[in-house]
């Protein structure tokens, strides 16, 4: 596939994130040229307004008109970035008449909703203004995505991307810090809090969020309940001997759910090439092989396996070793965008859409300049029939001071711009 510019936007805040960023960067490492909508940067005026201390009508009045404005700045980053796709994350700033404006200008428009359906059912509203709707989920999902008018919906689940979630050696000091026999990262979801209290007499650490007022927990929950930034996720992830995985559910009375969805922290976990014990889950079985994950049905199976895989090290490291071959064989970001776009290509007629602009090699470099065009191409991660304008937006977004052939480039940007003017 061609080169592609395509527009990650990202939510204000929330899980959908952090995966946000990694798509982002695969879709870099896969040689499109990737620009990222920071949705969170406008996340503490938006919070503010909570401070004003006036009527909830007024408040989500105020909420809904700054959203509006998040919105049309979504569309003035289209207008100069010029995407073939707007791929947005869940929770992400769009609003309706800003899809159906983007659709009115023909501009291909993505959700990836890595979130539960049957618990956050605002899919409902905007998947129909989607060309495209991935979803992590299956079943009955589809046939209800089919009713409202969305047909070109994809089943795709999460990933883990590799240079971020891998084997890490840690310090002393971080050892100590983020290591322990037993730890759960995440957040304090009804079963959670139950099941977790069968396991108070293990070396166990909790890390996350929205563990507030389980005095039980609390003397097991680290840095007082503050938000853990992914890169202290890998940290905990290596620093465990065995990481738990136990998926979210509302409902306390049901610890194992069964779902099907497979969470980030999966593969994630994997990636790393640490030990996990996970929560059997419907789809397990489309991604991973019944000897590669240690998967547990009950409260009880978990405890039983806390206390058989404690002082069996060597099985811990195979069963690890056996996720992270199955990951970065088939569950990376990167394989999951080559997905995505080949889909939106099978689905939209036309799309990409060839894009206007003349090859980098066809412009008037001297010959001994090639060879450090070359390595600029690569040091970009472009491919060498990338075309000279989107050349240029790849020079324009790197940090920090120019060097002469970046400057070159640049000033023959100009030049053919002024030419073009004057003839």
């Amino acid at each position: 596939m061609q080169t592609l510019r395509i527009l990650v936007v990202l939510p204000l805040y929330g899980g959908s994130l952090p995966i946000g960023r990694y798509v982002a960067s695969a879709l870099k490492q896969e040689g499109h040229l990737a620009e990222v909508f920071e949705a969170p940067d406008f996340y503490p005026a938006y919070t503010a307004l909570n401070d004003l201390k006036v009527t909830t009508d007024r408040l989500d009045y105020l909420q809904n008109s700054f959203l509006n404005v998040v919105s049309q700045a979504v569309l003035a980053k289209v207008e100069t970035f010029e995407p073939d796709l707007v791929l947005a994350m869940a929770q992400a700033p769009l609003n309706p008449q800003a899809l159906k404006r983007l659709r009115r200008d023909g501009v291909a428009t993505a959700m990836w909703f890595v979130e539960d359906h049957d618990l956050f059912t605002y899919w409902k509203s905007f998947a129909p203004l989607y060309d495209v709707f991935a979803v992590i989920q299956k079943g009955q999902f589809f046939e209800d995505l089919a009713a409202i008018g969305q047909n070109n919906a994809l089943y795709l689940p999460l990933a883990a991307q590799p240079d971020f979630h891998r084997p890490m050696e840690l310090s002393p000091v971080e050892r100590r810090k983020f290591g322990s026999e037993v730890s759960f990262m995440g957040a304090g979801y009804p079963n959670r809090r139950k099941a977790f209290h069968e396991l108070v007499n293990f070396d166990f650490k909790i890390w996350g969020t929205e563990w507030e007022g389980d005095h039980v927990l609390e003397p097991l929950l680290q840095l007082k309940g503050a938000r853990v930034t992914p890169e202290e996720c890998v940290k905990i992830f290596n620093a465990t001997a065995i990481n738990l995985n136990l998926h979210s559910s509302i409902q306390a009375d049901e610890l194992v759910t069964f779902g099907d969805f497979v969470n980030p922290r999966t593969f994630e976990l994997a990636a790393c090439g640490t030990f996990q014990l996970v929560d059997r889950r419907t789809l397990m079985d489309e991604a991973f092989a019944e000897n590669e994950l240690a998967i547990f049905s009950s409260i009880e199976e978990l405890i039983e396996k806390i206390e058989y895989f404690s002082s069996r090290p060597e099985e811990r490291q195979a069963f690890a070793d056996r996720a992270r071959a199955r990951v970065l064989k088939e569950h990376t970001y990167a394989q999951r965008m080559r997905t995505l776009l080949k889909f939106t290509a099978e689905r939209i007629p036309g799309w990409p859409k060839r894009r206007e602009g003349s090859p980098v090699f066809g412009q008037d470099f001297p010959p001994e300049l090639q060879a450090d065009i070359r390595t600029l191409l690569a040091r970009l991660g472009l491919p060498e029939d990338v075309a000279f304008e989107d050349l240029v937006w790849a020079v324009r977004q790197q940090q920090g001071r120019l060097d002469d052939l970046d400057t070159a480039i640049l000033f023959l940007d100009e030049w053919r711009k002024l030419y073009r003017k004057q003839s």
